[in-house]
């Protein structure tokens, strides 16, 4: 077995699940990350049962996970009416045998980046070092990884393989795949914030308001304080324009003024929510388009792989990017269980979600889940008063069960399938080593 260690480029969700995946079955890795200190940047996300299995089966269980977020109950969607269109049940009360979690990004990254120096140590995450390329090895055998230093050093440092999970601006996809289309923006503003607030409902409800061009989603990410009840409420705002002249402010994401937007929602008034209210509650807002690349024919490049936005950043409708990073690095560890820290490894992940996770990306460019209310609108203008007669309850259900299964969570199956990784499973004769070259 090859001793070099697997080099993973980013300690993001995607690089630190890896990292802590590869410990658990035995193989050494070291993470780079391009910023000198990590820090909880981000705002809310969700994470569906596929992944906090897997998070489970690294050891992190409720306990850690309750520190950081809480257990989402419910999902629901409400027209522009404020009547409901749609709703179920999530995680536990679903009947799966594992939460959902609505958790703050960042949170989730500094508990795996504690958890990894707590197991791996600190020498694992090499910190200020950006992978900027890669060379694989003439002889089939390994691959050295192009580093930049904070400090302009440049260096060359080999390993068994190299794991590009390094984002959206992925280095390791753009050498990759050359001659991939740029980033692709369909239209969609996105403006972000978190608000102290009390939460509706169920107290752990994910949301959806409006239409499917223009539209609130919020979900608490906190629990409620105890003395004045208030939680964390996430909130993305959103509105559809036209895109034809592309994404104009070269910024992929950069501060603003509430008043910059608030217009779009000023009379978005209820009487179980004041939605002007919300927004301006937040201390900073940020805004985003939403953006995906389309998808590539393999994440694979002799002892290469993509792994998370690398491989597959896609349009957050369907609340799975994160997820899906988590599960990416648990079927690269049961690949390398397989076939060892071997080329084979790679291209057996890569025949097992490339494709399946493709049509996911598509899918969620659709309006993913939201496309519900895509159906409202062709068929009524967002305006009902049965939401019964308009899109009878067995196509909503049937149209959420397709969902789920391309995204990978469908209960059933995800309740009977085997861990992913068998407990006590490792890869043998792994051992901790590393080359380091200077150029």
């Amino acid at each position: 077995m090859d001793r070099r260690p697997v080099l993973i480029a980013g300690g993001g969700i995607g690089g630190l699940s890896v990292a802590l995946t590869l410990h658990q079955i035995g193989v050494p890795c070291l993470v780079f990350e391009s910023v000198q200190n990590l820090r909880p940047l981000g705002v809310g996300i969700n994470l569906q049962p596929n992944a906090v299995r897997e998070l489970y089966e690294l050891g992190l269980g409720a306990g850690e996970l309750d520190r950081i977020g809480l257990q989402t109950r419910e999902w629901a969607l409400v027209g522009l009416n404020g009547k409901q269109v749609y709703t179920e049940p999530r995680g536990l009360l679903a009947g799966y045998k594992w939460p959902q979690y609505s958790v703050h990004r960042g949170g989730l990254q500094m508990l795996l980046y504690a958890t990894v120096v707590e197991r791996l140590g600190a020498d694992a995450i090499r910190t200020g070092m950006a992978v900027t390329g890669y060379r694989n090895h003439a002889d089939g055998r390994g691959v050295s990884a192009l580093i930049e230093t904070r400090d302009g050093r440049r260096l060359e440092i080999e390993g068994s393989l190299l794991v590009g999970a390094d984002g959206l601006h992925s280095a390791v996809r753009a050498q990759m795949h050359p001659n991939q289309p740029p980033i692709q923006w369909g239209g969609a503003i996105m403006w972000r914030g978190v608000t102290p607030g009390l939460p509706i409902r169920t107290g752990a409800s994910f949301v959806g308001l409006g239409t499917h061009r223009h539209r609130v989603v919020f979900y608490p990410i906190s629990h409620p304080d105890p003395v004045t009840g208030l939680a964390a409420i996430n909130w993305i705002a959103e509105i559809t324009v036209d895109n034809s002249g592309g994404w104009t402010t070269g910024d992929w994401n950069r501060q603003v003024e509430i008043e910059s937007f608030i217009h779009h929602f000023e009379d978005w008034k209820y009487d179980w929510l004041d939605v002007p209210a919300m927004l301006r509650g937040a201390d900073a807002v940020f805004e985003y388009p939403m953006i995906d690349r389309d998808p590539v024919p393999t994440w694979v490049d002799g002892s290469v792989v993509l792994l998370g936005d690398a491989a597959h950043v896609m349009y957050p409708t369907g609340s799975n990017g994160a997820s899906q990073a988590v599960v990416d690095a648990r079927v690269l560890g049961a690949a390398m269980l397989e076939h060892g820290v071997t080329r084979e490894a790679l291209q057996a992940y890569d025949a097992q979600l490339c494709g399946e996770i493709s049509s996911v990306i598509l899918r969620n460019r659709g309006a993913g889940p939201f496309g519900l209310l895509n159906l409202l609108d062709e068929r009524c203008g967002g305006a009902f008063d049965d939401i019964d007669a308009v899109i009878p309850p067995a196509e909503r259900e049937a149209f959420m069960s397709r969902y789920q299964a391309a995204a990978g969570f469908a209960k059933d199956r995800l309740n009977a399938a085997p861990p992913t990784i068998a407990p006590g499973a490792r890869v043998q004769d792994a051992e901790r080593c590393c080359g380091t070259t200077s150029s």
